[in-house]
């Protein structure tokens, strides 16, 4: 079997570098595993095993037939069998379809707004379904909202997982290494970094030397001029926006907690990320993050800064409790979180 990821750019996000980290680990459980960025390549393409079959589409627009075409040789002179489209991703995979029919498209949906279905748009998303042979959801909501809105018979949950990457990184984390808070998330409306800086602001009061790390890129300007304009007028300090790293890992390790603040998600892969790196865990109530957390973290209801900022206090006071919750959380992890873990679900998908 061959197997195609296929992802519209190679920019840090949650689809991008779960697309990348499959096309990484499927190298020696498919006879071929390759990915094709068609919008824009970034920084995720660094961590692509050299075993991946590589291609850039470079496309210009949705109806670049140019575009499609070159896409469509590359498909098929590797004789390609499965198309695992991840999100926006899925039109061009229904095009291929259209000239190539004997391909099965996956569909992998990493919606992150999970909490507000009811206005998700997806017109096309519904015609489109129409030719997937299976949807992946992130999450139950979405697991859900597919089975009663899109026309595809069959529709499963798929668990994210994490594989640990390294690469050089000459990054270092300012502050206290015992007081150090990092949020993995790009600058987006949904991450509600604000109830972030909020409840960071009433942390400080008690730990003045306490610092907050922000990794992910600006994704939506507005809203990240915002997140500036918050930090100047509340003259708020220990606060680092550290924009896309590559090497996410090295930079976890240094931290002290790992916390998601988020109104809306959908099964977030920065919870695994923390996992993996050793890190005791809080996040809000959206989304999958409760099942994810389960007993070995700290879970807060989402926009209740107080609420947030007791349980960060929490675990600064008591060292013992939230080593001994990142050891179990870390093992949780590892044992359900793991490509190892989801590997024969992945395969009968595939399979059909």
């Amino acid at each position: 079997m061959k197997v195609l990821q296929l992802i519209d750019s190679l920019d840090p996000g949650g689809a991008e570098k779960m697309a990348v980290t499959l096309a990484n680990s499927l190298v020696g459980e498919v006879e071929a595993s390759l990915l094709c960025a068609t919008r824009k390549e970034g920084l995720l393409k660094e961590m692509l095993n050299r075993n991946v079959g590589y291609y850039f589409a470079n496309k210009s627009g949705s109806l670049d037939i140019v575009g499609l075409m070159r896409l469509r040789k590359f498909v098929k002179k590797n004789d390609i069998d499965v198309i695992h489209a991840h999100s926006s991703s899925f039109f061009w995979a229904t095009l291929l379809k259209f000239t190539l029919p004997k391909l099965r498209i996956v569909w992998h949906d990493h919606y992150g707004g999970s909490e507000q279905l009811a206005m998700r748009k997806h017109r096309s998303l519904g015609f489109c379904s129409r030719y997937f042979s299976v949807i992946i959801a992130v999450n139950t909501k979405l697991q859900a909202w597919a089975k009663q809105n899109l026309h595809c018979k069959r529709v499963e949950y798929l668990k994210n997982f994490v594989s640990p990457y390294t690469s050089k990184t000459s990054i270092d984390l300012s502050g206290d290494p015992s007081q150090r808070i990092v949020c993995l998330a790009n600058l987006r409306p949904q991450k509600d970094h604000i109830n972030l800086f909020k409840a960071f602001e009433i942390v400080q009061e008690s730990f003045p030397m306490a610092t907050l790390h922000c990794l992910g890129k600006k994704v939506n300007a507005k809203y990240s001029t915002s997140l500036e304009a918050y930090l100047e007028e509340n003259d708020l300090k220990g606060v680092f926006m550290l924009g896309s790293q590559k090497d996410i890992h090295h930079l976890l390790e240094q931290a002290s907690i790992g916390v998601l603040s988020s109104e809306s998600e959908g099964l977030p892969l920065a919870l695994l990320e923390y996992g993996m790196a050793g890190l005791p865990v809080i996040c809000t109530d959206v989304g999958q993050c409760k099942e994810v957390v389960g007993d070995f973290g700290q879970v807060v209801p989402s926009g209740d800064p107080e609420a947030l900022a007791k349980v960060l206090t929490m675990y600064l006071v008591e060292k013992d409790k939230a080593r001994a919750d990142a050891v179990q959380f870390s093992e949780h992890i590892k044992a359900n979180y793991s490509f190892k873990a989801i590997l024969p679900q992945l395969m009968n998908i595939y399979n059909g």
